[in-house]
């Protein structure tokens, strides 16, 4: 447990001004305060700064104040500002009651810890994450009840061959073949290594960094494993610093997991074990591809309940634009080889620490407090009511014949669909009140409200086919 005494002197080290105290909303966005080193005292870390609930949007309350409660465990100096800042990320509190806010999303995150441990199961989950990013060079878009558009540029992009550039280099690539590309194809190697130095700064473990497929700058940067809340701090700083370093490249960031069509998605593939008293459980020798009895059960937990994870991990309805049998994992089984089951497991597992399982759907929109603590619910449920997953899928599913097809179950096609099923299975979350059911209603309720305002808006696509009909 760090101290202010020991914050401070790392805030004064640095030539910290400022300190940032930042806290997520129910959607997944850091919103913050700001206040001066010097006032960062004993008394603001007890009685917190404070913040209107109506500035958390989806709370769907007003006039409650909030307070940020600083964690200083998680003080760092902010890479990306050019006035040294300490950051610290914030619990939040009901300031009238003392209480923790009820939709606080890093509240049901530290609940689903405290849960897996009562449990018995296990001390501690582990999670590691592949999250993917498109990067732009330009972007517009506007909705308005007579028109509507959108444009995305990026200097690397499939379209631009043709164009003028004084001179054109040439240096572009064909859609859907990044993947590993080599400068100069690859136009921003270097802003990816700017960005996993920002995240070495702040603590993370970067373990390789890539371009991926689409012709318009997507990247992917996996960093290593760590526990459920430390994993989910990270991914906020992932999105922030992404979003900051790209644009001190003079460009965009984006974790829409669909922005451009024709184009491959965006995912968050995220790994995942189990460990009791600092030894993996999820490891056996003899099990298939080196799997033990719990992480069978725990996939077969994450199998049952996909449906209503889906509401969590692919909370939108551009999530489901990249979930198709054509490009994502939409089939609701476990292999080392098939590239369109849901649940994959590495194929190579040299030791026991580095055994784990991958759920595939998850993409960046997701709240990652939220996504993280349902999946683990998931789990946790599976190895709790040993739920088999079944006989694993190693055979392409192109290869299938129609009978054998029709055998294996598919993930919900639309945001509304996911909603359903979370509506009808959320029991498992409910255990130790990791998840509220206001929590849930909630959600849904915000969820249900954006893919009807996506339906309600006649699409180009829309004219293109009906205008003279």
């Amino acid at each position: 447990m760090a101290t202010l005494q020991e914050v401070r002197q790392l805030a004064e080290s640095s030539g910290v001004r400022r300190v940032d105290l930042r806290a997520t909303d129910l959607l997944g966005r850091w919103q913050h305060v700001t206040v001066p080193l010097s006032q960062f005292t004993a008394q603001l870390i007890e009685r917190g700064v404070g913040g209107d609930v109506g500035a958390f949007e989806g709370s769907g309350t007003r006039g409650i104040e909030l307070a940020f409660i600083p964690d200083l465990d998680t003080a760092v100096v902010d890479p990306a500002t050019g006035i040294p800042t300490l950051s610290v990320i914030c619990r939040l509190v009901e300031r009238a009651t003392g209480d923790r806010f009820a939709r606080d999303p890093r509240h049901v995150a530290e609940k689903a810890e405290a849960h897996l441990r009562a449990s018995g199961v296990a001390d501690s989950a582990h999670f590691g994450t592949r999250l993917q990013f498109f990067v732009f060079d330009d972007v517009r878009y506007q909705q308005a009840s007579h028109s509507a558009f959108y444009f995305v540029d990026a200097e690397e992009g499939a379209w631009n061959t043709g164009r003028d550039e004084t001179p054109n280099l040439g240096a572009k690539v064909a859609a859907g073949q990044g993947y590993l590309q080599a400068p100069p194809f690859d136009a921003q190697a270097d802003l990816r290594w700017a960005l996993c130095e920002a995240l070495t700064a702040i603590g993370a473990v970067v373990e390789s960094e890539r371009r991926e497929a689409a012709s318009a700058g997507q990247a992917e940067i996996a960093v290593r494993e760590q526990p459920l809340v430390r994993k989910a701090d990270e991914i906020q700083w992932y999105k922030y610093l992404a979003r900051n370093v790209a644009r001190a490249h003079g460009k965009v960031a984006t974790f829409m997991p669909k922005p451009i069509y024709g184009e491959p998605g965006s995912g968050m593939r995220t790994h995942q074990s189990l460990w009791r008293a600092q030894t993996p459980t999820f490891f056996d020798s003899n099990g298939y591809a080196g799997l033990s009895q719990t992480a069978r059960y725990y996939i077969g937990g994450l199998l049952r309940h996909a449906p209503a994870l889906l509401a969590f991990c692919s909370p939108t309805t551009s999530s489901f634009r990249r979930l198709t049998p054509e490009e994502s994992p939409v089939h609701l089984t476990y292999s080392v080889r098939s590239p369109s089951a849901v649940v994959r497991v590495p194929e190579a597992q040299p030791s026991p620490p580095r055994t784990r399982v991958e759920f595939r759907p998850p993409d960046g929109s997701a709240n990652p407090y939220l996504a993280l603590s349902a999946m683990l619910m998931a789990g946790l449920d599976g190895v709790e009511s040993r739920i088999e997953p079944g006989d694993p899928l190693d055979k392409n599913v192109h290869d299938l014949t129609a009978a054998e097809l029709g055998r294996v179950q598919r993930l919900p096609a639309s945001l509304e669909a996911s909603l359903d099923a979370l509506a009808a299975d959320h029991a498992f979350l409910r255990k130790g009140d990791v998840f509220s059911q206001e929590l849930i209603d909630r959600w849904i309720e915000v969820k249900r409200d954006e893919a009807r305002e996506v339906a309600a808006r006649p699409t180009p696509h829309e004219y293109e086919l009906y205008f003279s009909v």
